[in-house]
């Protein structure tokens, strides 16, 4: 082979197709796509970690020997209810022309709540005035006639003495004016039923105005004017039966229902601690009302009565609380009780505490982060928590009162702590 052929073996054939089948503008598009995505994600990943979640926080405290004077003997959940709450109603079915309350209205004994029609019951009184009226002219007329019956009587008696008159006449004369005054007796008998059902019908005019049977608070309003109202349900669900519902905020209390198996350790004016759930971290001193002197056989507890020693505008009906019924310092201390120095562990409030399935956890903040952490619960400090294994103090954990809150919390989570005393918000 001479060097011609061999050189022409070493050119490339540019119309020849690649054997590989490598096409490098193939695979840089998909490349450049990838690496795009890349860049946004981590560029725009840090602006999603500033949007932290704001919790409230609180830190573990170690025990003071002043606990063991102070910690309960038993927790349970309730409700405050008012001991004096009605829905105010009319007495008779009317239409109501006005209505002078608002719901948060504070309002006195005896105060016009609302006004019904009253035009019938005007002209019924209008009515009464005049048969009253009547039957007082009618005694005037009998007392003009029982007059002269008397004077024809006299004026007989001396006909008859003298011989003038017969014994027939002066009977006449004797009877009518005791007839007179027969009819004179029951004419003021009528007027006094007169009197009485125009008394009547004032009281029924009055009812047309519906007024507070007692000092207190509205917390409903449930009639508009025009609509019918009536003191029992009628008109096919057209017809209110109430005007309001008011309560006394001074016979605020606290109904719970403790376990039938623990109810020996309350006792009447025991020393308690009521929690509000909206404000858990705030409690109210209190002390046991009355133990209710029968138990419920489906539930196997018996009811307590709580009243306030101390009581704020927070307290409102039909709130949840928790309660601590207190040990009595004075009294002998159970046997599992006694200590002679503060127990060991941290405390922390029962609501930085998650139980689920058994098992309890913390959610520790760390660096701005939080992570779940495993702890070992002791006895209960009123409304604080005795944590024994897990927890140190001065670490700060997250208040998990919130559900909504609780249920977006997870490990590794950027977090923003409260400032104090705020609430946690839900973003």
């Amino acid at each position: 082979m001479d060097k011609e052929s061999l050189l022409n073996e070493l050119k490339i054939d540019r119309e020849k197709p690649d054997e590989t089948g490598f096409r490098p503008l193939r695979w840089f598009i998909p490349i450049a796509l990838l690496a795009g995505a890349a860049f946004v994600f981590w560029h725009f990943r840090p602006l999603q970690q500033v949007q932290a979640l704001t919790v409230d926080t609180t830190v573990a405290q170690a025990p003071q020997q002043l606990l063991a004077s102070t910690e309960s003997v038993l927790d349970a959940t309730g409700y405050v209810i008012a001991r004096r709450m009605a829905t105010v109603s009319s007495k008779v079915t009317g239409k109501v022309m006005e209505v002078l309350v608002e719901e948060g209205m504070r309002v006195e004994e005896g105060q016009v709540l609302a006004r019904l029609d009253d035009s019938v019951n005007r002209a019924q009184l209008d009515m009464e005035e005049a048969q009253v009226a009547s039957a007082r002219a009618s005694v005037e007329e009998l007392r003009v006639q029982i007059r002269q019956a008397e004077l024809n009587l006299g004026r007989t008696r001396d006909l008859a003495a003298s011989q003038l008159a017969s014994q027939a006449e002066l009977d006449r004369d004797e009877l009518n004016l005791e007839a007179l005054r027969a009819r004179l007796e029951k004419t003021e008998r009528d007027i006094e039923v007169a009197e009485r059902a125009l008394q009547i019908q004032r009281q029924l005019l009055e009812d047309m105005q519906i007024r507070a049977p007692f000092s207190g608070v509205v917390i409903a309003k449930a009639a508009q004017p025009g609509e019918m109202i009536s003191p029992v349900a009628a008109g096919g669900g057209f017809t209110a039966t109430g005007i309001c519902t008011i309560v006394d905020m001074e016979s605020l209390e606290v109904e719970v229902d403790v376990n039938e198996a623990y109810i020996n350790r309350v006792y009447p004016g025991q020393n308690a601690t009521i929690l509000l759930n909206a404000w858990p971290d705030d409690p109210y001193e209190a002390e046991v009302i009355a133990i209710i002197p029968a138990a419920n056989r489906n539930q196997a507890t018996v009811r307590v009565r709580i009243g306030f020693i101390d009581r704020d505008e927070r307290v409102m009906p039909e709130m949840g609380v928790r309660v601590a019924f207190m040990e009595d310092a004075g009294a002998a201390v159970l046997p599992e009780t006694q200590s002679e120095a503060p127990p060991a562990g941290v405390l922390v409030p029962d609501s930085a505490i998650v139980r689920e399935g058994g098992l309890t956890h913390v959610w520790v903040v760390t660096d701005g982060r939080i992570n779940r952490r495993e702890v070992e619960l002791g006895r209960s400090a009123g409304v604080e928590a005795l944590v024994v294994a897990g927890l140190e103090a001065g670490e700060r954990i997250v208040n998990t009162r919130d559900l909504e809150l609780r249920a977006r919390l997870e490990d590794g989570l950027t977090v923003q702590i409260a400032a104090s005393g705020t609430r946690n918000p839900i973003n």
